[in-house]
């Protein structure tokens, strides 16, 4: 029994140091993975934090610059300016300074019984265009647009011949007081080629080769004007019956004719209808004539020499 209570002491104490010693040389392991200056072992990789992506607010819309002369929203009192018909005489509206300049495909009316007409934005109205006339020239073709304004040609004279300037008349009007409409055709005559041209976009449609316009005298006025009116008057035997197509534009030289104050240019049939015969009109055959008189009301026509 001594025996044996001995070897268990001993084998336990052989146990007790075997402990210790793993002990011991745990610590050693433990305090070599964690010295400085050595990797400590990866840590996990965090999983990312969506963030919710916002809509980006809308950027403003810029509102547009305004085109052309200042708007002006006077309420003018329009009495005692005068009308501009085709016996008007208005000094202190000007003349075309651009006869030969392009036109905008858009025709002016206006809106209410009268607008008033300017010599240029931003002054007072020097008279009124009528919204109706018994002789037409109240639907005037566009020659400069803008927002507030629109520039146009216009019936009647700046002066008779024989006082001054009496080339075609134009004057502006306020996009208020007007509407406005499209035009789709544009006559072009040509007096050196001897030819009409009805064009519409890129179609050209002639018309005539031949038509008889004034003599030296009393020459067909050049540049820009616009159809007037369309009559027919039986009193006038030449035209055999067919339409008179008369234009904004006057005679440069004569101050009246027929016993009128006014000498008004126009396409109309004759017999007589080539060559320099006329007193500034332009004499047609009758297909002509007709083809012209069913153009709208403020067609322009460009005539060339």
């Amino acid at each position: 029994m001594t025996s044996a209570r001995v070897l268990t002491r001993k084998n336990a104490g052989w146990m007790a140091l075997a402990v210790a010693a793993v002990i011991a040389v745990t610590a050693l392991i433990v305090a070599w993975v964690l010295q400085p200056g050595e990797s400590e072992p990866a840590a996990a990789t965090p999983t990312p934090t969506l963030t919710p992506t916002s809509t980006p607010a809308p950027s403003p819309t810029a509102t547009p610059t305004p085109t052309g002369p200042a708007a002006d929203t006077t309420d003018y009192d329009l009495t005692g300016l005068p009308e501009v018909t085709v016996f008007a005489v208005i000094p202190e509206l000007p003349v075309d300074d651009d006869p030969y300049g392009d036109v905008t495909g858009v025709a002016a009316r206006a809106t209410d019984a009268a607008a008033p007409v300017f010599a240029e934005p931003g002054s007072s109205p020097v008279a009124t265009l009528p919204r109706d006339y018994v002789y037409d020239g109240t639907i005037v073709p566009v020659i400069e647009q803008y927002d507030a304004w629109v520039k146009v040609m216009l019936v009647g004279r700046q002066a008779f011949p024989s006082n001054g300037d009496p080339a075609q008349l134009t004057g502006w009007l306020r996009t208020q007081d007007v509407e406005l409409s499209a035009q789709d055709a544009v006559v072009e005559v040509s007096l050196a080629d001897r030819t009409v041209d009805i064009v519409r976009g890129e179609d050209r449609e002639r018309i005539a080769t031949d038509f008889g316009s004034g003599v030296e005298a009393t020459p067909t006025p050049l540049g820009r004007a616009f159809v007037m009116t369309v009559r027919t008057e039986p009193s006038f035997a030449y035209t055999r019956g067919h339409p008179l197509v008369y234009l904004s534009v006057q005679s440069p030289t004569l101050d009246g004719f027929g016993g009128a104050d006014v000498a008004i240019t126009a396409f109309h049939y004759h017999d007589a209808r080539s060559g320099a015969v006329s007193n500034g009109c332009l004499r047609m055959d009758a297909d002509a004539t007709e083809a012209l008189a069913s153009l709208p009301l403020g067609t322009p026509v460009v005539i060339t020499g």
